[in-house]
């Protein structure tokens, strides 16, 4: 009797599972449904094995991914080179490649040192020597994803999309040619390995939006996020010390001027303005120090930190000139170059990238690609801040930003500057423009 009793209320049970069971699947099938109506160009699933669990994913390579990026499939990119800021679009640019064709992008080597040319000479350092890899990972989840190389299973079967170069190769053909190997049978490979030119010269088919959506991932591993705090430490401190006549614990605020006057720097700008044919790119000492000096808003004593490349540094008096109130600082006279030369190219570069980023007011030159870095780094700050895009350019705006190779107007001014965060492509942040989106 009693085994009877236990049966019956077994099968009652099975019963009442079974049904909650067949209300899931229906619901499931009539969200499917309503997917496939309203939203036919993203519905493309794929299943994959992932430690023996059955995960859906979305298999479309040109439409953002609500799964995230396979994490079976890879692509590898050539070591990075160049300045920190190339180093970085080239990064982002390979993570959006990546991102194209759906697979998890091989974490990259990057260059310590800043001979581009001489690829011999180069010294290679691994990203996580100055970017966190899982904090990268965690910020950009599900838009684009870093892999190690022990990941991949069989580097044997790689195939190698070779990068065009050269008049004939348009940004028409390079987006076919990506598109092709999205598709069977390139995508059956685990690794695709692209070979051709440094990835910061890979056309361009992403909009401004997603470059800065990788780059507020990329966060400074602890020992440099560490050093730059000291040099910012340093800068307001001795900040307070003019003011006050001794040490205080009230930090005060500090502009930062990209003081673009280094003897390779002139040779490349000179060489600019000629294929322009424009006077808006070189800047003189004494013209960046009068329209720094012309900065409304800017409460004095103010210390003014100069971001300069000491060993290209062909001038000794970048100190001298300089308005009453405006008191200018390099590494030297704060004492900081000590931090810089521990460190190779790059990492002195990282650090000087976060002085510049984190300054009350910012001052650089629009057609240098930091400058350029840094200003759509405080333009996306201003916007996560609530800040509307058509008071971005307001005199009171908070973090302002200004470009001292442009006339802003007749009292001498530098030009206000903010990145247009709806351009289609990163051309002018690339390659810079007198265009600083406030005119």
């Amino acid at each position: 009797m009693e085994v009877s009793s236990n049966g019956k209320r077994s099968i009652h049970c099975l019963r009442y599972l079974n049904s909650r069971i067949c209300k899931c699947i229906a619901i499931l099938l009539v969200l499917l449904i309503v997917r496939a109506i309203f939203f036919p160009s993203t519905l493309s699933f794929g299943w994959t094995d992932d430690h023996g669990l059955l995960l859906i994913r979305n298999l479309s390579p040109f439409h953002g991914s609500n799964f995230g990026i396979r994490i079976d499939k890879f692509l590898e990119v050539p070591q990075i080179v160049w300045g920190l800021n190339n180093q970085k679009i080239a990064f982002a640019r390979a993570c959006l490649t990546a991102r194209m064709l759906n697979r998890t992008l091989l974490m990259p080597s990057l260059s310590a040192s800043l001979f581009y040319k001489e690829v011999e000479r180069l010294e290679p350092i691994s990203f996580d020597k100055i970017f966190k890899f899982n904090e990268f990972n965690s910020r950009c989840n599900g838009f684009v994803r870093l892999g190690h190389y022990m990941d991949v299973s069989n580097r044997a079967k790689t195939i190698e999309l070779p990068k065009g170069s050269g008049r004939k190769w348009t940004i028409e053909r390079d987006f076919k040619q990506l598109k092709e190997y999205s598709k069977e049978p390139f995508d059956q490979s685990e690794v695709i390995r692209i070979v051709g030119k440094n990835p910061f010269l890979w056309h361009d088919h992403w909009p401004v939006k997603d470059y800065a959506r990788v780059f507020e991932c990329l966060v400074l591993v602890d020992e440099i996020a560490n050093e730059a705090d000291k040099v910012i430490s340093r800068i307001r401190e001795v900040g307070s010390e003019e003011v006050t006549g001794a040490k205080s614990a009230k930090l005060l605020p500090y502009v930062a001027v990209h003081m673009r006057i280094e003897i390779d720097w002139m040779i490349h700008c000179k060489k600019l303005e000629q294929r322009y044919n424009m006077n808006q790119i070189c800047s003189s000492k004494e013209e960046i120090m009068s329209r720094v000096g012309n900065i409304s808003g800017t409460n004095t004593p103010t210390v003014v930190y100069l971001a300069v490349a000491d060993s290209l540094l062909n001038d000794s008096s970048i100190l001298d000139g300089w308005k009453e109130g405006l008191l200018p600082f390099e590494k030297k006279k704060l004492g900081i170059d000590k931090i810089y030369k521990k460190y190779p190219y790059l990492i002195r570069s990282a650090i000087d990238y976060e002085v510049c980023s984190r300054a009350d007011v910012f001052v650089g030159n629009s057609f240098s690609t930091f400058s350029s870095l840094v200003v759509l780094g405080r333009t996306q700050k201003l916007m996560k801040a609530g800040v509307a895009v058509g008071e971005l350019c307001s005199r009171s705006v908070m973090w302002p930003s200004y470009a001292y190779n442009i006339l802003g107007d007749s009292k001498g001014r530098p030009q206000k500057w903010v990145a247009n965060m709806s351009d289609i492509s990163l051309q002018k942040i690339s390659y810079g423009s007198n265009d600083t989106s406030c005119r």
